[in-house]
This record gives C-alpha cells, structure tokens and sequence, in this order.
C-alpha cells in the first residue's frame, strides 16, 4: 500500500466520480432511501402525494448523496483501522487520503440547506438529527462507533429519512410506535453488521458492543432488540409485528448452522430490500384500498 502517493494522484474526474460510488456502498443505497419509500407510502392520502416535490427531493438525497456523507466521513476516520480490515480487499474501496472525499463529504453535508425550504417544517428536525448523528458517528471527538452501546443507540440515524419524509407528506410526526420499532431494527442491523469487524476492531484497540460481548453474545444482543422491534411495530399494526419477526428468526437460524457471518451479513441487502418491498407495497395497499 502506497498512502503516500494517492493524495497527489487522485486521477481524473471519471476516476474520481466512480472512487465516490463505491465509497458510497452502492449495495447499502437502500438503507437510507428505502426509508423515505415507506415513510411516504404510510403518510400519503392520494397517489399524488407520492410524487410530490419534496418526496423526490428527498428520495434522490438520501438514495446517493447522504450515502457519500455517511461513508466518506466513516472512512475518512477510519483510515488506520481499514488498514487491516479484509472487506476493504474485496467487497468496498480503502481511503487511502484522496482529496476529492472530504470535499464530497462536505457538499453533501450542506446540500440539504438548498432544499430545506421545499419540505416541511416537520422534517427538518429529523434531517438535522441525521446529519448530526451521521457526523458524530465517526468523528471525534464523539465518534460514538467506537464507545459500546453508544455505537448500537445512534445508528437509529437510519430510519430519520422515513421519519423526514413522513413528516414532508404528513405535516405531522410519525407515529412514536414506528419510530421505535425502526430505531430498536437499526440498532440491531449495525450490530449485528459489526461482527464481522470483530478481529479486525480488537486487532485496532477499538471498542464496541460488538468487540465488548464477542460472537454468540451479540448475536443474542441482536435477536433482542430486533424482537423488540417486532414488538412494537405488532403493536401498532400486529401485521407489521409479524413481517418484522423474520429479524430473530433469521439469527436464530444462523445460530443454529454453519453458515460464516461473513457470508450471511451479504444476504441481509437483499432481506431489508424484500422487507422494505413488503412495507411499501403495505403502505400502498392502504393509499388504494384504504
């Protein structure tokens, strides 16, 4: 590796763009704008709603730009740590001190200020929340990613587009049982996330609810808090409570065979996009039929 030299060689525009696409981890693209699909469809009153300018100004904010917020503050800050981390050989991109990345992070960061006025004033404080837990996140002198059980609780950063837009189509804020239900799944999917990052976290000296309980106790910490999570979507909706179940089931099966966390954290894009699917075209269900 080379980190001295890529500073000054950052390559042309074409280069430069597609580097920021995949720092963005276009498979995880979802996670932040499948939120805003769901939250639409459930705040919605009409089809016309769901076109209106603000959902799309949303949608296409949190589909590529936020994700090249969020993960380009990440790597930026965890340049030393990626260094020893295999996924960074394989799956994603290793920063290595481009300039191009802060400078992105940082447009990104203020992009939302130019939109702003096109959405209610209800959203704005989930927009700023996600701006400013996104930030706090990776960068000290917070960096709640490396204190245990702070790095679980504020990745509930995730469900503030669908919340954002909720409120965009509603003028209201969600229901507090969504948002629950939302933030207890966010706190299990980046748990459950950072197992593979076990041995490389240790190797780092870095701390996390991962590293702190090991293996077979974050797999139990995940199946908890995501049959809470079932918990209290089933209380608002116990078909929403039901649909959210396959989270523990799904641990329990991993647990109970041999297949490689490494392997199995892979599935979950397409899981959340299957149950995204499900949330949305429920929420449609209701826009049409009532």
């Amino acid at each position: 590796m080379s980190t001295g030299s890529t500073a000054s060689s950052d390559g042309g525009l074409a280069t430069q763009l597609s580097y920021l696409l995949t720092l963005s981890r276009p498979r995880f693209w979802l996670y932040l704008a499948g939120p805003v699909l769901v939250g639409v469809t459930y705040a919605a009153d009409s089809v016309t709603d769901l076109f209106a300018p603000a959902v799309i100004v949303l949608f296409a904010y949190f589909l590529v730009p936020a994700n090249v917020f969020l993960y380009g503050i990440n790597d930026i800050y965890d340049r030393e740590i990626d260094a020893a981390n295999p996924k960074k050989e394989t799956k994603e991109e290793r920063y290595r001190g481009q300039r191009v990345v802060p400078i992105a992070v940082t447009l990104c960061a203020v992009l939302p200020l130019g939109f702003f006025p096109l959405v209610s004033t209800a959203a704005w404080p989930w927009l700023a929340g996600f701006l400013a837990l996104g930030a706090a996140y990776s960068a000290p002198p917070v960096r709640f990613k490396a204190t245990p059980v702070l790095d679980s609780v504020s990745n509930g950063l995730y469900i503030m587009p669908g919340a954002a837009a909720y409120a965009a189509v509603a003028g209201t804020q969600p229901p507090a049982l969504a948002v629950l239900g939302g933030w207890l799944w966010a706190m299990g999917m980046h748990t459950f996330s950072a197992i593979p990052d076990i041995e490389p976290d240790r190797a780092m000296g870095i701390e996390t609810t991962a590293t702190v309980l090991g293996e077979r106790r974050t797999y139990a910490y995940c199946g908890s808090v995501w049959l809470a999570s079932a918990l209290a979507f089933g209380a608002l909706d116990p078909r929403l409570g039901a649909l959210m179940l396959v989270y523990p089931g799904l641990i329990g099966m991993i647990v109970a065979s041999s297949v490689a966390v490494a392997r199995a954290y892979w599935w979950f894009p397409a899981i959340n996009t299957v149950v995204g699917a499900a949330l949305t075209m429920g929420g449609l269900w209701r826009i049409l039929y009532g």
